[in-house]
């Protein structure tokens, strides 16, 4: 059952945790230290130079499926990048190894079931260092390379997001065994429940880890991406305009308004009415133009307009 409370930068760390024990992990994920006393989340996360809006954005959205943060261009995708790649480390090098040591303390190793649980869940280990390592190998090196304005141009967020799915089926398989398995007596009873309960756990961690990544990173890398194909284009349409040789006449205000209006798509009478003077004159004007510009297409003018900052480019569909 999920925790309806919505965790703010002004509540205190030790409460978020007192309410939900099981984020603990991501503390550690985060690089935040235990030991904050009594220290609010924002006192926390600023002396461990951790950004406090993304930590609760990733917090919020694990305990209680809050997506609906209100600044979006506030995260801080180099501390969730952060975050990812700790969660990966923290689940390969420790908890993997971690419950396979369990699962040999349990079981005994002369039995062939025993055998066979083991046997799945090295293939399951295998699995997961598979999935996290094509993220690790692919992924997190195109998002660096978007953070740091080097695009590449045969991958794209979409290409990972289509193939990003949960690795649980022989998780699931492995979990049937064991239940049905549990031997007689008490002390292997007790350590197999104790196995299981932890496989559990970390099945749910997965989970949440997966759907961090589905509604929380691939969404940031899809804005991401389209801020930098506008910041291309742009770059692309300064760089042809600044190689041009500049013979034009200069433009009237009139006519900067009628090349306004233009790329704004209104008629010739629309744009006569709105500048309260005749069809004619709007004709005149856009001949004196594209006398000036040499520019007669709208698509040329829309350049036009947004090199010269007639108009901004996010207000104008490419």
């Amino acid at each position: 059952m999920k925790n309806q409370k919505m965790y703010e930068a002004d509540d205190q760390m030790i409460s978020l945790i007192r309410d939900n024990y099981n984020i603990l992990q991501s503390l550690g994920s985060f690089g935040l230290s235990l030991g904050f006393g009594d220290k609010t989340v924002r006192q926390v996360c600023d002396e461990q130079n951790v950004d406090c809006y993304t930590f609760l954005i990733v917090v919020n959205f694990t305990i209680n499926g809050y997506t609906d943060f209100d600044d979006q261009e506030r995260l801080s995708l180099p501390t969730l990048l952060h975050y990812l790649k700790a969660s990966h480390d923290y689940y390969l090098g420790f908890q993997l190894p971690f419950i396979r040591k369990e699962l040999e303390s349990a079981l005994d190793e002369n039995d062939n079931l025993a055998r066979l649980i083991l046997k799945l869940y090295d293939e399951y280990a295998h699995e997961i260092r598979l999935h996290m390592g094509y993220e690790e190998k692919n992924v997190f090196p195109y998002v660096e390379g978007l953070l740091n304005n080097q695009s590449t141009i045969n991958y794209d967020i979409d290409t990972f997001s289509k193939h990003h799915g949960q690795v649980d089926k022989k998780l699931k398989e492995l979990k049937n065994i064991i239940i049905k398995y549990l031997p007689s007596d008490d002390m292997h009873n007790n350590q197999l429940t104790a196995t299981l309960y932890d496989i559990y756990n970390n099945e749910d961690w997965l989970m949440q880890h997966s759907e961090v990544e589905d509604h929380i990173f691939i969404p940031a890398i899809r804005r991401l991406e389209q801020k930098s194909k506008q910041n291309d284009v742009s770059a692309k349409i300064s760089n042809m305009i600044s190689q041009a040789p500049d013979k034009t006449e200069a433009l009237s205000d009139r006519e900067k308004d009628v090349i306004i209006s233009l790329v704004q798509g209104m008629s010739n009478k629309e744009i006569a009415d709105h500048l309260c003077i005749s069809t004619n004159t709007v004709i005149t004007h856009r001949r004196n133009i594209a006398r000036k510009l040499q520019i007669h297409s709208p698509a040329g003018l829309t350049i036009y307009a947004i090199v010269n900052n007639l108009v901004d480019l996010s207000s104008v569909k490419l």
